[in-house]
């Protein structure tokens, strides 16, 4: 499998190359839906251009991104490209080897189901074999490697795949079942974005039952190690959170970053939910309607977490959808990590009651449906926009 893996990395890598050397790299780069408002790259050389002249980055109103970011390109800014590229590789092989890891438990409690006659007869169609599972990893790779999303977001350097990069090495430590790994980049994913905070239900799911610790509330070993973990997640998160301040010498990022996003004072056209519904809003209601949308991406964790608690990589899978469609600035880029373990369930296609073709249709009549809300959105927001300034134009003529 250590053949195919190096194949496909090579040709990823130079779809990559060659487009950083096309045209295209800097219309890709100004698309709101591959970047958004905090991670495009133009943002991140402004901040660093403020930081060289020894002003805060955060002193305006361009950058949001984390001070862990901009120091980080602060010393790799000549090699930005080889390092986003480099983010997409070790992001593919961090699923590659979690999915490999997880496919060798699900086998094994499948083989051991199989011997004690567990799975009824119209469920046997359902189970794996070790020829399909064998091909899977690498199917879920070349499915984040070789997804046009992935490609247009490392183009264009948006600071996306630095975020997916670490919730995969998070996904990878979880599977593995290193306890103190997996909260260290769940806390640093949390940094990046907030959002994350919601894999922490499933990561301590999953590792309880790895290390066969029942599932019971009503057991003291359940919340024992629920707080070795919430621990080691808070602590980690409060060294990282101290080291930006001493990088910086003030907590001017806190407002700016974590702020922004959770404000979300700016309203330019993305792939989300949050910009137009905002465009819309009376200013009177949209503190109460923020609460609820920012509120919605926490809300579904409790009952998914009731009714997959014995599937906690599927609720990972979950957890990672929701947030990609709900976080106030979203990009293609958090799309295509979700996407990536689709193959991972393959074989519950069959259960679906709509056929591939017309979820196809579907797709497409979506896509050109958003397409077309946009042209109307902008057109609208310019048209106010340009009412606006003729009022304040002629408002200022003597009567």
């Amino acid at each position: 499998m250590a053949a195919p893996l190096s194949l496909l990395l090579i040709v990823a890598v130079t779809i990559r190359a060659a487009l950083y050397r096309s045209s295209l790299a800097e219309l890709i780069a100004e698309r709101v839906e591959v970047v958004s408002p905090i991670t495009a790259w133009k943002r991140v050389i402004e901040g660093l251009a403020l930081l060289d002249l020894g002003v805060s980055p955060y002193s305006g109103d361009v950058f949001h991104e984390t001070p862990l970011i901009i120091y980080l390109f602060h010393f790799l800014v000549d090699y930005a490209e080889i390092t986003f590229i480099l983010a997409d590789v070790i992001t593919a092989v961090a699923l590659y080897m979690a999915v490999k890891d997880f496919n060798k438990q699900v086998f094994r409690k499948q083989k051991f189901a199989l011997e004690a006659d567990r799975y009824p007869a119209d469920c046997l169609e359902l189970i794996r074999s070790p020829t399909e599972m064998f091909y899977i990893p690498l199917k879920v790779a070349m499915f984040y490697l070789l997804n046009p999303f992935t490609i247009l977001s490392c183009v264009a350097k948006s600071t996306c795949g630095l975020n997916n990069a670490v919730l995969a090495l998070f996904v990878l430590t979880t599977i593995k079942g290193n306890v103190l790994l997996s909260a260290i980049f769940l806390c640093l994913a949390t940094y990046q974005s907030m959002y994350p905070l919601t894999l922490c239900a499933p990561a301590m799911l999953y590792l309880m039952q790895h290390q066969y610790i029942p599932v019971n509330p009503r057991r003291a070993s359940f919340w024992w190690f629920v707080v070795q973990y919430l621990f080691m997640y808070v602590g980690s998160l409060f060294v990282i959170v101290c080291l930006s301040f001493f990088l910086l010498g003030s907590w001017d990022y806190l407002p700016s970053v974590y702020g922004f996003i959770l404000s979300v004072p700016d309203l330019t056209p993305n792939i989300g939910l949050f910009w137009y519904f905002f465009a819309e809003m009376f200013e009177h209601f949209r503190l109460f309607f923020l609460c609820v949308f920012q509120i919605n991406v926490f809300f579904y964790t409790i009952p998914l977490c009731i009714k997959l608690k014995d599937h906690p990589v599927f609720l990972m899978f979950m957890q990672l959808a929701v947030i990609s469609i709900f976080k106030s600035y979203p990009t293609v880029g958090d799309t295509a990590l979700y996407l990536a373990f689709l193959p991972v369930w393959s074989h519950l296609h069959r259960s679906f009651g709509v056929g591939t073709v017309q979820r196809v249709c579907t797709c497409g009549l979506l896509v050109s449906s958003w397409f077309a809300l946009k042209a109307t959105s902008s057109s609208e927001v310019c048209s106010v926009s340009r009412g606006s300034s003729l009022k304040s134009q002629t408002s200022t003529f003597p009567t």
